[in-house]
């Protein structure tokens, strides 16, 4: 895990994946693998609402002067950090609710999902699901403008469709 460094200097960073803290990590990786197979460039970083709040009130500011088109945040437990950086960015913010010890990550998804009207953050399911459906949600947002990735995505959907079995039987 990097801070703010390219995933690969062929593709523009277009998307940044913040966590919480590192422990949010294996579960905010398969957020980078989607990203990774759709060949879309992706920065990561720890920076979190409550243990270091100037981090984070930076990182939200200045992520669109650095060419930041999506952030993608995970957090768990209280997970304040999507609400916050969504209070201080117009950019698309989606969140994925880290799985908690206490309460399996309802209370991060509950934190997430009820952000008071004028602040959207885009909820996403909690765990590895949340996360994956993150990168695949980012990658649609950047479709609109990139027809790059919007056939990487179709491509990506169809290998999906393809791997169904038709009947039970092989």
């Amino acid at each position: 895990m990097s801070d703010f460094s390219p995933t690969s200097p062929v593709h523009p960073v277009d998307v940044s994946i913040i966590m919480g803290s590192r422990s949010d990590w294996p579960t905010m990786r398969k957020t980078a693998d989607i990203l990774d197979e759709l060949k879309i460039g992706y920065e990561t970083r720890v920076v979190s609402a409550h243990r270091t709040p100037d981090r984070m009130v930076e990182f939200a500011k200045a992520a669109r002067g650095r060419g930041i088109k999506v952030i993608i945040a995970g957090a768990g437990g209280a997970a304040h950090l999507p609400g916050m950086v969504a209070s201080m960015t117009s950019l698309p913010v989606l969140g994925v609710p880290i799985k908690s010890k206490a309460l399996n990550g309802q209370d991060s998804l509950l934190s997430i999902v009820q952000m008071p009207g004028g602040i959207p953050v885009g909820t996403l399911a909690i765990g590895d699901a949340g996360a994956k459906n993150a990168g695949l949600l980012a990658a649609s947002i950047l479709s609109l403008s990139d027809s790059q990735i919007e056939a990487a995505l179709s491509a990506w959907r169809q290998a999906q469709t393809d791997s169904v079995a038709e009947s039970v039987e092989d």
